[in-house]
């Protein structure tokens, strides 16, 4: 029969999504180029780039509109019976690439934290050169990491309390997919508030734990490495919990099943990779990066 389906893969129509999603991430990450570089917002000759506010809300609405668009889209062809367990299988091999990415990206924060921590030297700058400091016999001068005098924070106290609140969110999260397995659509919603609860304390906690750090981002390679490692972790909580926020609407509309679930599942995958994440953090960065340091 003419225009019959005789495979289990899904021939994706032509979409104007992906062009709009890369145009807007490019107008975005130009917009907070200006940003970080100071151009004046008020400039209004647009040869000086002065409008940068423009361009950046221009890129969030582009990547917004993108976000509901697409996904959109995904969840809608799911639903037509489109996501075969051939194609199921393979979204979910693109999920393990993308958690892949960025554990490597997390690799290259810990590769710098290691690497200022045991091969720490001390910087002057010479005529605008940053230079290592050596003494006249061609030995490093005395290293450091943290810098002495440096207060750092207490792992023992925000820090681990905020690794018990993500152990007990992974818990839920856990819950939460167990009762979707068995069919028990409130065990799933219940366990999904839990651990969006959870996550927006951490952030909370986080966040008041930068307010009250003893040093300021930059300035020295402890507080640069830490503040870039944390706060990029930071962020992955955030981008989890909204993750989770939308499974849990999806949850209450119904989307899920025991049998075709993945949207949910990319989410505990993720969820729990950002836990492991905190584990590293918490033991390189707080414990044992701040050992013989003292204490805030």
């Amino acid at each position: 029969m003419a225009g019959k389906v005789n495979h289990s893969y899904h021939i994706l129509p032509p979409d104007i999504w992906p062009l709009v999603g890369s145009l807007s991430a490019l107008t975005f990450t130009t917009g907070m180029v200006f940003y970080m570089h100071h151009v004046p917002a008020t400039e209004t000759d647009p040869a000086q780039f002065g409008s940068w506010p423009i361009v950046l809300g221009l890129g969030v609405m582009g990547l917004i509109a993108t976000f509901f668009s697409w996904w959109g889209n995904i969840i809608r062809e799911a639903h037509d019976g489109h996501h075969t367990p051939v194609v199921q299988l393979h979204m979910r091999y693109g999920m393990i690439l993308f958690i892949a990415s960025e554990v490597m990206f997390f690799v290259g924060w810990f590769w710098s934290w290691f690497d200022f921590a045991l091969f720490p030297a001390p910087i002057e700058v010479i005529d605008g050169v940053s230079t290592s400091l050596f003494g006249q016999d061609g030995e490093a001068a005395a290293r450091t990491f943290p810098h002495v005098g440096l207060e750092v924070i207490n792992p023992f106290d925000l820090p681990l309390l905020n690794t018990l609140i993500l152990l007990c969110s992974g818990t839920t999260v856990t819950w939460a997919h167990h009762s979707l397995i068995h069919g028990d659509r409130e065990g799933l919603k219940k366990g999904l508030w839990a651990t969006i609860a959870l996550g927006a304390l951490f952030s909370s906690i986080q966040a008041y734990e930068y307010v009250v750090a003893p040093f300021a981002f930059g300035g020295n390679t402890y507080s640069s490495a830490f503040y870039m490692a944390t706060g990029f972790h930071g962020f992955h909580v955030l981008v989890g919990t909204i993750f989770l926020i939308v499974c849990l609407a999806r949850a209450y509309a119904g989307h899920f099943t025991p049998r075709q679930h993945f949207g949910f599942e990319a989410a505990a995958w993720y969820w729990h990779f950002v836990d492991v994440v905190w584990l590293f953090l918490f033991i390189v960065v707080y414990v044992w990066g701040g050992w013989g340091a003292e204490f805030h």
